[in-house]
């Protein structure tokens, strides 16, 4: 039996032998991590630099495409060191490290994507008071919050993962996760699970709620409001909402996989979805932005050719 003094590193058993096909891959991730960094950037400079964007909705956005950038970082760099490598073995502190930042980003995300529904349900629904009921310190609130909540809860999760005496060291997957390393525990791991329901009893079911609840208020007003109104909302709900789709198709495949025997799925497949949310929201959030917010649009258009804003 092997105890927790005695692990100094786990395997990452989920990679296979791609051949030559490996620096394919290489080159692949290696573009889209680039392009991720590239456009994240690019428009968190742009709402920091322009004084028109520097309202709640773009704020709100700026602390996302800042977790984008966090979260692809976490993975990325490690992703492609694995790929080439022929030996796929991580330390213990670092896979602490990794399981840290993949859990804080998928938290931060979640919350602002939450707190974004609430923005728009008050730009919305109450667009003359908007500017009283969303102001500079709340939205510092707000953001603030979702942070140092993530950071809190994250923390809390990997200390009670950490101390856990461990019967093997073999992670089934091409990263390190909080799952993955209680499911290796010699003990009784029943706090860890009460936590970890709790932890997404707050974070998702929680926001889940506050997300409906808004986007019902929003469809109540698009209905019985006039054509500007459904403009506005569609204009604006819609980035949000597939934004909001597409991370939580992500995130339910990985929870799905990391919690069930996923063993019958083909490994490429499964692979591919433990990875979907945390390569292709960093990816589609500032696409899905930048090319459907007017403001942001128009300015991108501006920089890029040339034109005085």
């Amino acid at each position: 039996m092997i105890n927790s003094t005695q692990v100094s590193y786990f395997e990452l058993v989920a990679y296979f032998d791609a051949g030559l096909l490996k620096y394919l891959v290489f080159m692949a991730l290696m573009s889209l991590y680039m392009v991720i960094v590239c456009a994240n950037l690019f428009l968190i400079v742009i709402i920091c630099l322009n004084r028109s964007l520097h309202e709640p909705m773009y704020l709100f956005l700026c602390s996302l495409f800042v977790n984008e950038l966090y979260g692809s970082t976490g993975l990325f760099p490690f992703l492609l060191v694995q790929i080439l490598s022929d030996i796929h073995t991580v330390s213990v502190p670092f896979c602490f490290l990794q399981i840290y930042c993949v859990h804080f980003y998928g938290s931060v995300e979640f919350f602002t994507l939450g707190v974004m529904s609430y923005d728009r349900y008050l730009a919305i629904c109450y667009p003359l008071q908007y500017n009283t009921r969303m102001t500079s310190t709340k939205v510092v609130i707000l953001t603030a919050f979702a942070w140092l909540y993530s950071v809190v809860a994250t923390v809390v999760m990997i200390s009670l993962s950490a101390p856990l005496p461990l019967c093997g060291n073999t992670i089934h997957k091409v990263y390190c996760d909080n799952y993955s390393i209680v499911k290796l525990s010699c003990s009784d791991t029943t706090v860890n699970n009460i936590y970890g329901l709790s932890y997404i009893f707050t974070i998702i079911v929680a926001l889940i709620i506050l997300i409906l609840y808004t986007y019902m208020k929003i469809l109540k007003v698009c209905f019985s409001g006039s054509k500007q109104t459904r403009q506005k909302a569609v204009s604006t709900c819609t980035p949000h909402l597939a934004s909001l789709l597409n991370f939580s198709f992500g995130a339910f495949f990985e929870i799905v996989q990391s919690r069930f025997d996923m063993s019958n799925v083909p490994i490429v497949l499964r692979i591919f979805l433990s990875l979907y949310w945390l390569t292709c929201q960093p990816l589609f959030n500032p696409l899905m932005y930048g090319l459907n917010v007017s403001k942001i649009r128009i300015i991108c258009k501006n920089l890029t050719f040339g034109k005085k804003m």
